[in-house]
């Protein structure tokens, strides 16, 4: 699935076994012109087949459910070839979480204390292929990054990364995916594909998600 048109809604699938969450996130949905409601799941099973009959393009993610957990539905997803966004929605902070999530393939990360006005922002971010992480874990995530080095490694080298890649990374700590970034330097999404995979196996990063939040914690992110 590609990203929403702009003058289209982005259709979202909430999967959340919490009936009350459930109808706050469709009231603001209601309230929303670039965003709709295309369907709601209680459990994981529902979801994976919702997910396929419904197509979305957005699913917002539990972690914490009975029976099959968000892990193993987010893991269940990327390997059906699920192609559209998904962002985890949890109250749950804890660094292991956080870390599998992302590296399990989703789009972002978001904490269920979060204001609505802000829960509504982040969601049109990730609708629109950005990677969407609540502030407060981005220091968690970072600081995961740096305890995973030992003694005898450097830490990502990015004096190693070509002139090439070093703008591309710039661009995913922007929070782009390939294709904005595709569009941004007027290049085939294949080719920003290739580049991505090539710089990741450069720093010793394992997912865009820990090259971003690597790239904004070691100021990277700006224009060199």
């Amino acid at each position: 699935m590609s990203q929403p048109e702009e003058n289209n809604p982005a259709r979202l699938l909430l999967i959340d076994d919490h009936p009350l969450l459930r109808r706050g996130i469709t009231q603001l949905l209601d309230m929303e012109d670039s965003m709709t409601l295309a369907g709601e799941a209680s459990n994981a099973e529902e979801g994976l087949r919702l997910a396929k009959e419904l197509d979305p393009d957005l699913i917002l993610l539990d972690l914490n459910m009975p029976g099959t957990d968000g892990h193993e539905t987010l893991r269940r997803l990327r390997d059906d070839g699920f192609p559209g966004r998904i962002v985890i929605f949890t109250v749950s902070d804890a660094e292991d979480d956080v870390v599998t999530a992302l590296r399990a393939g989703a789009d972002g990360y978001l904490l269920k204390d979060m204001e609505p006005e802000d829960l509504m922002g982040r969601l049109h971010q990730a609708a629109v292929g950005k990677l969407v992480i609540s502030d407060r874990l981005t220091t968690l995530l970072a600081d995961a990054l740096r305890q995973q080095q030992t003694p005898e490694t450097q830490g990502p080298d990015y004096a190693s990364l070509t002139p090439r890649e070093k703008d591309i990374l710039r661009h995913i700590a922007e929070g782009l995916s390939n294709k904005m970034v595709a569009r941004r330097l007027d290049i085939s999404e294949g080719t920003v594909k290739v580049h991505v995979k090539h710089l990741l196996k450069k720093l010793g990063l394992r997912s865009r998600v820990e090259a971003a939040v690597w790239a904004v914690q070691e100021g990277y992110s700006e224009t060199s």
